[in-house]
Formats: C-alpha cells, sequence, structure tokens
C-alpha cells in the first residue's frame, strides 16, 4: 500500500503543494448562514428518550430534517443539531446531539421539538423517481429520420 504524500507518486508526484487545488489560494471557504433562530418554527419530532447524552426522537413531520440542522423548543431557544436520521421512510426517527448545557434528561416523554421550514427536505427526494415510460429520445429518433 503506497503512501499518497510520499516524494514518489500519489498526487502532485512530488512537488511541494500539488493536489486538486494547488499550493495556493485553496478552496472558496465556506459561506457563514446567518446566525439565530428561523422567522418560524415547525414542529419536527416528540422526544422519547435519552441515549449517550443525546435525544431520539419520533418524527411527526412529512419532511425528512437535514443532517446538522438545528433543532430548537417551540420559544426559538436552540438544543442542538439533527445528529443521526434512523428507520424506514414512513417511521422516521433522529437523534439530537444537545449544545452545551443543555441536558438530555431534563427532557420528558413526548416532549416537542420544533426545527427551522428551511431545513426539511421533501419526502420525495428519497423515493425512486418512476421511469419514462414508451417514448424514445430525441436522438433515437434523429437518427431513424437521417438513416
Amino acid at each position: 500500500m503506497s503512501f499518497r504524500g510520499s516524494v514518489r507518486g500519489g498526487r502532485g508526484a512530488g512537488s511541494s503543494g500539488g493536489g486538486f487545488r494547488g499550493a495556493r489560494g485553496g478552496g472558496r471557504g465556506g459561506f457563514s448562514q446567518p446566525i439565530g433562530p428561523p422567522d418560524s418554527v415547525q414542529a419536527m419530532g416528540s422526544f422519547l428518550h435519552a441515549c449517550e447524552g443525546e435525544l431520539v426522537c419520533k418524527s411527526i413531520n412529512t419532511k425528512i430534517p437535514y443532517f446538522n440542522a438545528p433543532i430548537y423548543l417551540e420559544n426559538k431557544t436552540q438544543i442542538g443539531k439533527v445528529d443521526e436520521i434512523l428507520g424506514p421512510l414512513n417511521e422516521v426517527y433522529f437523534t439530537v446531539k444537545l449544545q452545551e448545557g443543555a441536558v438530555a434528561n431534563s427532557f420528558k416523554k413526548e416532549d416537542k421539538v420544533f426545527i427551522g421550514p428551511d431545513k426539511l427536505l421533501p419526502l420525495d427526494r428519497f423515493l425512486p423517481k418512476p421511469k419514462a415510460v414508451g417514448g424514445k429520445s430525441k436522438f433515437h429518433e434523429s437518427i431513424i429520420r437521417t438513416g
């Protein structure tokens, strides 16, 4: 097994800094989004139990949360971020990694957690796309006409 950072082989072939973006400049960097709670929040799930300092919740929303999406209380106080998304599409569960200072055992069963509506994905994003029925491609039709 070769080491990519070696003098021979790997990316850059011994150049100082090689690689995809080169030694200077680098990427464009992350653009920070506005910090703070959203204008409105939607109910995302209900608390089931604590596990290793995190909340395990059952989704009560028809949409799927983004990973690392901020999770709020109803008063828009951020309590943590979505860490894992579990289960089949018709019964979604998720875990919330709590912020410092929040304690998982302080939540009661069925407590609601909330999310900003801009941090949700529609369910059909995860369903297989229906295949086009019948028709042939325009490329195929043009070959038949010219042939």
